[in-house]
């Protein structure tokens, strides 16, 4: 134990993934299979109410907006993601519409929008029937595509009229993702290593002059690099702000699951 605990371990970091033609491939063969369960008739039914005859709705994990004018880069990443499986279905002419939606935020503040919840209803009233939701960023199943997405946003969407309701799976263990992320893992390790702290400056090119920055003395999450020098342009208080309905949030989840269990156990 204590030999090991003393030695070294190398290690590298693959800044991002979210543009691989294996893993874009991947979504659209997914997606495509949920498009083609819907039927003639229920196109021509659609056609009477919008124009096009299937929609697809993108929903992404949201993240705070300050993130993004701090620098992250996710929200631009989840657009090109986004438009690379677009890329790879049927287009508008061909019967299909794509959009992207924001879900899972929590507290007042504002975070990325369009919000799922609102979009669903938009498109309840433009006369969306026939709807394929694809969990995009999330590549197992969890909490927010089996419950949020599931049972939330799909009772919305049918309050909305939306009776034609698909949902793409998460990748999980679909074979042509895990080839893909089983390549990606060879091909970095026959790169030069990169530390998590350069992986996370990376994912700020552009963003932050590199050359202003003596010393990154903490990495940051979701591709916020160079922490201390991006801190200055955020907001103290919206910081304060995500943290405190934060833990709000996950008070009310455990007073909820609380609830739960008294009335079922109750007579």
């Amino acid at each position: 134990g204590s030999s090991f605990k003393n030695k070294k371990i190398t290690h590298t970091v693959i800044p991002s993934w979210y543009d691989r033609p294996g893993y874009v491939n991947a979504m659209s063969n997914i997606i495509q299979k949920e498009l083609d369960s819907f039927t003639d008739e229920d196109v021509e039914e659609q056609l009477k109410t919008n124009k096009v005859g299937k929609h697809i709705l993108f929903s992404a994990h949201g993240v705070p907006q300050s993130y993004i004018e701090a620098g992250d880069p996710y929200q631009k990443q989840i657009v090109q993601c986004v438009e690379g499986i677009k890329a790879m279905l049927p287009s508008e002419e061909e019967g299909v519409q794509v959009h992207l939606s924001y879900q899972s935020r929590v507290g007042p503040i504002e975070w990325l929008r369009p919000y799922t919840d609102d979009v669903l209803p938009n498109l309840g009233e433009d006369g969306v029937k026939n709807l394929v939701v694809v969990p995009i960023s999330f590549v197992s199943e969890h909490i927010e595509t089996l419950e949020e997405i599931d049972i939330e946003y799909r009772e919305l969407a049918e309050e909305n009229g939306i009776s034609n309701w698909r949902r793409a799976p998460a990748l999980n263990t679909d074979a042509a993702f895990i080839d893909d992320m089983a390549d990606m893992v060879i091909e970095a390790l026959n790169e030069p290593s990169l530390s998590v702290t350069e992986a996370c400056v990376a994912n700020n090119v552009g963003l932050v002059n590199l050359d202003d920055i003596k010393a990154v003395s903490s990495a940051g999450v979701g591709g916020v690099g160079a922490n201390d020098y991006l801190s200055s342009q955020a907001s103290m208080k919206d910081e304060a702000a995500e943290r405190f309905y934060g833990r709000i949030a996950i008070v009310a989840v455990a007073l909820a699951i609380l609830v739960e269990t008294l009335g079922t156990n109750s007579f």
